[in-house]
């Protein structure tokens, strides 16, 4: 069983920034894929960004253009580098491993992480 370990999250305005970082405990074939999802109570998890070991981010819809991934390998971490953040971006935000980006995709992760909450209001 992977551990996964986020900070990072919080309170900003709009416009703000704000940097997710997600630690895991090993690495082994179920954290091939890393990444982050979030979700707002009541409604259904939304893929944020991931990234398979040594390769390039995938970013879903919401955080196109706004938001930077990476990974480091020697580290087992994943860092996610928010930009221009949006009330609509108020949500708890999960670290999560999976074994390729199509079972991240359909939210059938290997493990996740408690969560970190992520505030944009005036």
């Amino acid at each position: 069983q992977v551990t996964l370990v986020e900070s990072g999250g919080g309170s900003v305005q709009p416009g703000g920034s704000l940097r997710l970082s997600c630690v895991a405990s090993k690495s082994d074939d179920s954290t091939q894929f890393m990444g982050w999802f979030r979700q707002v109570l009541g409604k259904e998890r939304e893929g944020v960004a991931g990234i398979y070991e040594g390769g390039s981010p995938y970013y879903f819809a919401s955080a196109k253009g706004r938001f930077t991934l990476s990974r480091d390998v020697g580290k087992n971490s994943v860092n996610l580098q928010m930009h221009s953040l949006e009330p609509e971006d108020t949500a708890k935000y999960y670290c999560a491993t999976a074994a390729s980006l199509l079972d991240f995709t359909r939210g059938d992760y290997a493990s996740w992480g408690q969560g970190t909450q992520v505030t944009v209001s005036a």
